[in-house]
């Protein structure tokens, strides 16, 4: 399966919005935020050189309910990938990609059903391109579908489809949502949302006593983005993918506010360089990277 970190993305915008109005009062919207730098560092290319990445994600917006157990939200995007390449001569005389950037809305809508499940469409559009790439061709829109049951306990578990136009190809993909407390200390679920992996995966969580809690957990991203003119593919296509392996440590610091600390590797990377019109032109597989990265989220 093919799940760009684009797509999860706005499965985590959409999960985020609405949990950030599972403490609000009915009809009151809840602003939320949160911000993610992330480092990953140098890794060897396959037929010669080495690249990293610093990068940030932002996401804000507000949600409230309405009706009996309806939510809707709304979510802003915001990504910044700035990628350092060095003698990677694989890709010809000069670096495939820079600096990209990505800007993104979305709106999830929740129903509540009957028998304790609830049904979420969450529509988003989104720009996601090396700077100074066209923003026409640089759109990707689409929309998650998901179904959820909650169980006992809190305990919850999902699916759900998205079908997203991205740049120079459709995805059409599967998603699992997985919320289950094991014991009181122990909880499978998948990722934070905001954080640097991405929500598509699985994490081990252990709650200590007071406000420390860890996770162990493997997570699958890949950012897609248009390529500028000046890029050795002029107005061509960018990919980076990979398999994050993490550990978190995370610090409540109060009812609504956290912050987490990741550090772990990228195993399983490859680099990708289409033409404009999504033909490939050259893929590459790097080594494992590693990969640190902090996550500050805050709910008003």
């Amino acid at each position: 399966m093919r799940l760009s970190r684009l797509s999860s993305a706005l499965v985590a915008s959409a999960t985020l919005g609405l949990a950030a109005s599972a403490h609000a009062q009915s009809g009151a919207w809840q602003p939320f935020v949160s911000v993610s730098p992330v480092y990953q560092g140098n890794s060897d290319v396959d037929d010669g050189g080495r690249f990293k990445v610093d990068g940030v994600t932002v996401r804000g917006g507000a949600s409230t309910t309405w009706g009996a157990g309806n939510r809707i939200g709304v979510t802003l995007s915001y990504d910044q990938y700035d990628y350092s390449f060095d003698n990677v001569s694989a890709f010809g005389a000069q670096a495939p990609w820079g600096d990209v950037r990505r800007y993104g809305v979305s709106v999830p809508v929740s129903w509540a059903l009957s028998n304790d499940w609830s049904l979420t469409v969450a529509p988003s559009v989104d720009w996601f391109g090396e700077k100074s790439a066209s923003n026409s061709e640089s759109r990707v829109w689409g929309a998650m579908v998901s179904g959820v049951k909650q169980f006992g306990g809190g305990n919850r578990l999902g699916v759900g489809l998205g079908v997203y136009d991205q740049i120079e190809k459709t995805s059409v993909f599967p998603v699992v949502i997985v919320d289950w407390r094991l014991n009181d200390r122990w909880r499978l679920v998948n990722p934070l949302p905001s954080g640097p992996t991405g929500p598509t995966g699985l994490e081990l969580d252990y709650r200590f006593d007071g406000d420390w809690t860890a996770g162990v957990g493997v997570a699958y991203r890949s950012v897609r983005f248009r390529l500028n003119d000046r890029a050795s593919a002029p107005g061509g296509v960018g990919e980076e993918s990979g398999v994050p392996l993490f550990l978190r440590v995370t610090r409540n610091l109060g009812p609504q506010m956290a912050l987490h600390l990741y550090g772990g590797a990228v195993v399983g990377g490859k680099l990708r360089l289409e033409d404009a019109s999504g033909n490939l032109i050259k893929k590459q597989s790097f080594k494992t990277a590693p990969l640190i990265g902090v996550s500050l989220v805050g709910r008003f």
